[in-house]
This record gives C-alpha cells, sequence and structure tokens, in this order.
C-alpha cells in the first residue's frame, strides 16, 4: 500500500453517476422491504407460531449473518481490489441477493417454514453486505474531489425516497386487505407475491450500473496467483498496520464513524417506538410519521450532499450530530408537550440523519488508497457490525435507569419511563462527535487528487 497523491482520478460520466445512484434505490428492497417493514414483520406473526421464539430466530438468523459480515467483508473487497474485479463481485453478490428476495415468495405461513424464512434473510442479508462494500468501493471511481459528496448525498437521498415509493406501492398493490391488483391476502399471499415484486425491482435498479461502470483495470492481474484465505487475512493485518503507522486518521475515523453510525440507525430504528409509546402516535400516525421522515432525510440528504463539497464531509457531520443530540435532549426535556414536540424535533432530527451517513461515505471515500477502496469500505462495515449492539443496549439501559429514578412518580400519573431511552441514542451520537472531533480533516487525500483549499475567511 503507498500514497500516491499525484495521479487525478478520473471522473466519471453522467450515465455512470445515475446508475450508481440507482443501486442505492434498489436496495430498498433489502433495507425497507426484506428487513424492516415486511417480511421481518410477516416471519415474526402469529403465523410462523409463538413470536417470541420467532422474533428470538430472526434475531439470532441476522446475528450470524452480521457476524459472518464483519469476519469477511474486507477480505471479499481486498479480493476484489487486486484483480480490478469490482463490478464482476457486484453482479454477483445483487444477483444472489435478488434470489433470496425471489425465494421469499415460498415461505408460506407455516412454522415449518421459520427456518428457511430465517435462512434466506440471513444470506440475503451477508451478500447484501457484500455488495455493498463493491458498490461504496465505486465512488471514488466515478467522481472526483470536487463532486464526491453530492453524487454520496443523492446516492443515499435515492435510497429513502426508493423506499417510500416502493413500501406504498407494496402495500396499496399488494399487502393491503383491499389492494389495488386483487391479491388475495390468504395463505400470506400478499406479502409473499410483494417480496417477488420487491425482487423484480432491486433487478432494475441493480442492473444498469453493473454495465455503465466496468472494473478497475489492474496491469497484470491476470496472472496474479490464486490466494488463499489465509494469505488475504495476513494482507489485510499488514494493511491494517500500515494504515496504523502511515494513515492513523484512517482508522480512527472508522472507530468514530463506527460509534455515531450506530446513532444513527437508532434514530429511526427507535423513532418510531418512541413515536407510538411516549407520545401516543397510532398505528396509522407512525406510518405517516415514517413516511415524512423519510422524504425529509430524503431532500436533506441530496441538498447537504453539495454542501458537504462546499465546506468538507467532517463540518457536515459534525453539526448534524450536534443537532442531532440537542434534538434528543429537546424530546427528552419537552416529552409532556404532546405529540406536536414529536412531529416537530423527530421531523427535525431526520433531517440531520441522512446527511451525517453520507458525508461519512464520502469522507473516507476521499482518503482511501488507490485499489485499496474494496478492502477499506469492508473496514468500514466491519467497524458498523461491530457496535450494533451498542445504541440498543444505551436505549435500554436509560428506560431501565429512568424507571429506577422517577418510575413510581411516572406510574402514578399513567405516564411511561420509555422517554429516557431517547437520552440513551444521544450519548451514543454524542460519544461519536467526541470520537469525530479529534480526525482531522487536512490530510492528504491517497491516491487521489484535492481540490485546491479555499482561501482563509472565504
Amino acid at each position: 500500500m503507498a500514497i500516491d497523491a499525484k495521479t487525478p482520478s478520473t471522473e466519471g460520466s453522467f450515465i455512470q453517476k445515475f446508475t450508481w445512484c440507482l443501486w442505492d434505490a434498489g436496495s430498498a428492497s433489502v433495507n425497507a422491504v426484506a428487513t424492516t417493514f415486511v417480511f421481518t414483520v410477516y416471519l415474526t406473526s402469529q403465523a410462523f407460531g409463538d413470536q417470541t421464539a420467532s422474533s428470538q430466530a430472526v434475531s439470532t438468523g441476522m446475528t450470524i449473518a452480521g457476524i459472518i459480515v464483519a469476519l469477511t467483508a474486507p477480505i471479499t473487497g481486498q479480493r476484489a481490489d487486486r484483480r480490478g474485479k469490482g463490478t464482476f463481485w457486484l453482479a454477483i453478490f445483487s444477483a444472489i441477493t435478488i434470489v433470496c428476495l425471489a425465494a421469499m415468495f415460498f415461505v408460506a405461513p407455516d412454522p415449518k417454514l421459520l427456518a428457511l424464512g430465517v435462512g434466506l434473510l440471513a444470506v440475503m442479508t451477508m451478500f447484501a453486505e457484500f455488495a455493498t462494500v463493491n458498490y461504496y468501493a465505486m465512488l471514488p471511481r466515478i467522481s472526483n474531489a470536487d463532486n464526491i459528496g453530492k453524487i454520496s448525498g443523492i446516492g443515499w437521498a435515492s435510497g429513502y425516497f426508493g423506499g417510500i415509493i416502493l413500501l406504498m406501492f407494496l402495500n396499496f398493490g399488494f399487502i393491503s386487505e383491499n389492494n389495488w391488483f386483487g391479491v388475495p391476502t390468504e395463505n400470506g399471499m400478499g406479502v409473499r407475491t410483494a417480496m417477488l415484486i420487491a425482487a423484480l425491482w432491486a433487478f432494475i435498479f441493480f442492473t444498469p450500473v453493473l454495465f455503465a461502470v466496468p472494473g478497475r483495470v489492474v496491469p497484470g492481474s491476470e496472472n496474479l496467483p490464486r490466494e488463499s484465505i489465509f494469505k488475504s487475512y495476513k494482507k489485510l493485518f499488514a494493511d491494517i498496520k500500515w494504515l496504523f503507522y502511515n494513515a492513523p486518521n484512517v482508522l480512527y475515523f472508522l472507530l468514530a464513524s463506527a460509534v455515531f453510525r450506530d446513532g444513527l440507525s437508532g434514530v429511526f430504528t427507535f423513532g418510531g417506538i418512541i413515536a407510538a409509546v411516549t407520545f401516543g402516535f397510532s398505528a396509522g400516525e407512525v406510518i405517516m410519521f415514517a413516511v415524512a421522515a423519510n422524504v425529509v432525510a430524503g431532500i436533506a440528504t441530496a441538498l447537504f450532499g453539495i454542501l458537504d463539497d462546499k465546506i468538507g464531509p467532517k463540518k457536515v457531520m459534525f453539526i448534524s450530530l450536534v443537532a442531532l443530540v440537542i434534538s434528543c435532549v429537546a424530546i427528552f426535556a419537552l416529552h409532556n408537550g404532546g405529540k406536536i414536540i414529536m412531529w416537530t424535533f423527530g421531523l427535525f432530527m431526520t433531517i440531520w440523519v441522512g446527511p451525517a451517513q453520507s458525508a461519512s461515505r464520502s469522507f473516507l471515500a476521499r482518503r482511501i488508497p488507490e485499489g485499496h477502496e474494496g478492502e477499506i469500505f469492508g473496514l468500514y462495515q466491519t467497524t458498523g457490525r461491530s457496535v450494533t449492539w451498542f445504541a440498543p443496549l444505551m436505549f435500554t439501559l436509560f428506560i431501565s435507569l429512568g424507571t429506577a429514578l422517577d418510575g413510581r412518580a411516572a406510574e402514578a400519573i399513567g405516564e411511561s419511563t420509555q422517554y429516557w431511552g431517547i437520552l440513551g441514542i444521544g450519548m451514543v451520537l454524542l460519544l461519536g462527535l467526541l470520537l469525530l472531533i479529534p480526525v482531522k480533516e487536512d490530510h492528504v487525500v491517497l491516491g487521489r487528487q484535492a481540490a485546491p483549499a479555499p482561501p482563509a475567511g472565504s
């Protein structure tokens, strides 16, 4: 691994940028449909037996998938880098993801088929994560230092808007009882058909980038010997050691981003729960809030992507995290103010989640040594996976703390202490913010040509 800041990166064409963003929209079939709102909800319904047991089965499957991703994502990216096969492996991993989505159609509501459903969900999750590593690795190849933030932001926003459109279409078109296409809801047919449509959606949006963005040319790669898994891990540890001594800023950032990205995920994971329990939102109101939140997040992420290129990704992350911490405190302090508090500060929070995620991606992409994009983004996925327990733990601990401190008073007035959980999410975000502060932004751009710095005071 070596530093080369002399050779400018060739910017991709409009078609390459456009199709790259489409892949993010296609990932809504995985993130919004399969793992969050549709298939996991279906698997944990009464149709599959005891709901506690089915929830545990889904959680176990996802945990195993997460562990495998954490252990192998860096070397899958590294091996693709070595031969310039990032696009090839993106195609393979995307295809397996699509097949798993389509196969979910065969998971009828029968406890005997729960294992099949969990297995498909776990395998899909693994290969979707592997695909994401190679997808992220394309970003430096289609952008330059002046527009990488904008492209990352538009891509991330595409994921939000894709999720909204796909979920609404699946719900009203196939899942609801009086659906548009007259699909019978008995025997889980509405959800099962929806998974076929989700697979088709993924195929339509995943495919274009595979033809538009070729793999990176690596001279002599066809003559490289086959490499064992052991050698891949040995090379990975050697590269991490190199980064520690030569580019520690990258490793510091991986740690900081892992923490605050878990907090960002917690905002959406627990936002609906807080809206329902603490603020008394009905199921319909929660859905409306979720739609509004995704619209706000999508617009904000696209706009802040432009700001990313103007002021730098670290400033975008810093501003976003500060705003999120303040919002958490405000929701906690004003929780007795009724639904308007959640609508106001909850939607205000969603302004900042996407920009922080997108800026995190662009910050790293600007600093990756050329030819190591897959490996470093693999580490990005690994570090993120390694702390996914943190935000849920802090949410639970702070609710327990709230119960211990004022549980009796809250019970006397018929109030839940669940609102204390928002402080737990705020603490995760605050810790991520504090870890981010020492990370230097004026670091050498590895393997890329940085845009000239603006004059002081401009």
